[in-house]
């Protein structure tokens, strides 16, 4: 009997975590590597002395019927629930009411919750930075950063990687891919957790921001299942951070707190600041997911699927099928769009 093939996931974020769950489901050996010391790439949580914030995705929505379901499951598992949050809309000229009837989900006690759910039972290798891949005729062979050739050789590649770290990978080895991937641009976004002794005497505990450097502000203690003090997470713009990519945390740290305070914050008792150099998408790559099935190697995450943890799961999920459908099916050699 031939072995069960065995292929390997880079990224567990939410695309990489779903797509490397349906291999699995379906009888597919998966190993997933992730350079960070645990899964859920941008759903992240920082934790610190008797404090918590989360620092990337702040909630997530669900319309498609596979995704609801998905959430059902979290939700049922404890691992979800739906955040009733005060929500609003602050413009430079006064403030509107904002978020409509459309249900909002945040992960409990925290954001990393659904990923860790997601990674129970996986072949998960943290802290590994994969910086090179190989074809051969025997298969697909691996190098990361901290651990240098992997033992192994793999039946196919998926990447679940932001577009702009899959480039190097991809272009010495599939330009095609590489090219799918330069053609997406991400932005980068500095991100502020604040700590207060006290509850904030705002109404609200969140706000889109339509003007100054902040895009975003939530009252992270609000958040079903949150424990600890009151906590605040500052999101900058865009085009913000971009032009401010390179400051320090402390110059950070004061644009955005004199930009809360202008809108009725308070100075924090303390902060932590986490530059997100690859964090929202300008413009998509349409398509879901991509997979070369005459090279095993395939693409995943919310930049293929219009952003949004929704997004980046329902990616993962394609690019699975993809896989599942060439291994049944023999598909022809061809770039394939999902």
């Amino acid at each position: 009997m031939k072995p069960p093939l065995h292929y390997a996931v880079i990224g567990a974020g939410m695309a990489g975590l779903r797509c490397a769950r349906a291999l699995v489901e379906a009888g597919v050996r998966v190993t997933v590597l992730d350079k960070s010391r645990g899964p859920s790439g941008r759903m992240s949580t920082r934790r610190g002395e008797g404090w918590a914030c989360d620092h990337g995705a702040q909630y997530f929505t669900a319309r498609d019927p596979l995704f609801q379901a998905e959430v059902a499951r979290w939700r049922a598992a404890g691992v979800a629930d739906a955040w009733q949050a005060r929500l609003t809309v602050l413009e430079a000229d006064g403030r509107r009411a904002g978020g409509g009837d459309e249900a909002r989900f945040v992960g409990t006690p925290r954001m990393t919750a659904p990923a860790r759910l997601l990674a129970e039972g996986l072949d998960l290798r943290l802290q590994a930075t994969v910086n090179a891949l190989d074809r051969y005729p025997h298969g697909w062979e691996l190098a990361s950063a901290e651990r240098g050739l992997m033992p192994e050789a793999f039946d196919g590649v998926l990447l679940a990687v932001p577009a702009p770290q899959a480039v190097p990978l991809l272009g010495p080895v599939v330009p095609a891919l590489a090219e799918v991937a330069r053609a997406a641009r991400m932005q980068g976004c500095w991100a502020l957790m604040a700590r207060f002794e006290a509850p904030l005497a705002l109404d609200f505990d969140a706000a889109f921001v339509n003007h100054g450097p902040l895009r975003w502000i939530a009252r992270d203690s609000s958040k079903p299942g949150r424990e600890g003090p009151e906590t605040w997470t500052l999101h900058a713009s865009a085009e913000w951070s971009e032009t401010h990519l390179e400051d320090s945390p402390e110059q950070v740290a004061a644009a955005l707190i004199a930009a809360f305070r202008a809108l009725g914050g308070e100075a924090p008792l303390a902060w932590s600041a986490h530059r997100w150099r690859y964090a929202i998408t300008e413009s998509a790559v349409e398509g879901g997911c991509v997979w070369a099935p005459e090279d095993s190697i395939g693409l995943c995450g919310d930049w293929l699927n219009g952003g949004r943890v929704e997004g980046a799961w329902l990616s993962g999920h394609a690019l699975a099928q993809r896989v599942l459908a060439s291994v049944r099916d023999g598909l022809q050699p061809g770039l394939v769009q999902a």
